[in-house]
């Protein structure tokens, strides 16, 4: 059976610079080799194929009949590879992907991310809004939004902003009981996701009973993206994250009776491969993210 495997890709190159020259020396300059290494990886690639590929002449070299028949396959093949690789890395550099957490997307990013697509208007962002873990690995995202402890192996992570939580509502709903004075008076209006977990921490802290709670309905609407707009309507407390709903506050459309903010150790944090912190879109979106973090 014939012998299918190329030559050495370092002949191959040798002998297409040569060949596009019509010279060993200005490949040589070309390819950063002498001409004594050129010429022996040509030498080397005659004996592969069999044939002699150039004639040697004083001060020049000229293509043999088999080379003038091998070049412009060569030079075509290296020009398909090299339009390959132009591709991919205008495609790795021209186009950022995100994983995030729906709350972070909707409350905050998907606000914002204009200012950093005018500041890099050579890259395309792609937003993926999922609340699971994806998988560098496995799927095509360049940086994910994560919430946790920050500890994930083979992932770098930057503290966004630490989970911290407190009870807002309208000022009609704080009204309809002669006001919000102290804790416990929220037990005495409708409370959105009861049987969240922040809900018992929050009034433990601020000294209030939590044994009501148990006895309401357990509704769970998922996100603080669907408890923010519940409580927006008027349908009852929510347990909200200010940090995402700081318009609402400022407008007054929600109020936060109590300065009491708790955290339960969690945060949401920047992470991405570690093997990928130097890449110029991941350290272009991490320094401007941290940035606008801190601005807030």
């Amino acid at each position: 059976m014939a012998d299918q495997r190329l030559p050495p890709l370092t002949a191959i190159r040798a002998f297409e610079a040569a060949a596009r020259h019509g010279s060993f020396t200005k490949a040589a300059e070309e390819l950063g080799m002498t001409q004594a290494a050129v010429s022996y990886q040509i030498k080397q690639l005659e004996e592969r194929v069999r044939t002699p590929l150039f004639l040697r002449r004083p001060r020049q070299v000229e293509l043999t009949e088999a080379g003038l028949r091998l070049a412009p396959s060569v030079t075509q093949a290296f020009d398909i590879l090299g339009a390959a690789f132009t591709t991919m890395r205008r495609a790795s550099g021209e186009h950022l992907a995100i994983s995030t957490v729906p709350t972070f997307a909707s409350n905050w990013l998907a606000q914002r991310l204009g200012a950093f697509q005018m500041a890099h208007p050579r890259l395309s962002v792609r937003l993926d809004t999922s609340s699971h873990f994806i998988d560098f690995a496995r799927e095509e995202m360049d940086v994910a939004i994560r919430v946790g402890r920050g500890q994930w192996p083979g992932l770098v992570s930057h503290m966004v902003e630490p989970v911290r939580f407190t009870p807002m509502l309208t000022p009609d709903l704080a009204a309809s009981i002669g006001g919000v004075r102290e804790p416990a008076d929220l037990l005495r209006l409708p409370i959105i996701g009861p049987g969240d977990p922040w809900w018992p921490q929050w009034l433990s802290e601020a000294g209030a009973p939590t044994d009501d709670l148990a006895g309401r309905p357990q509704t769970q609407m998922g996100s603080q993206i669907s408890e923010g707009r519940a409580a927006l309507a008027g349908q009852g407390v929510g347990m909200l994250t200010p940090f995402y709903f700081k318009a609402e506050l400022d407008s007054g459309r929600l109020i936060q009776p109590f300065d009491l903010v708790c955290e339960n150790g969690h945060a949401f944090w920047l992470v991405y491969p570690e093997a990928r912190r130097n890449v110029p879109k991941i350290a272009a979106f991490r320094t401007w993210l941290l940035n606008e973090i801190a601005r807030d």
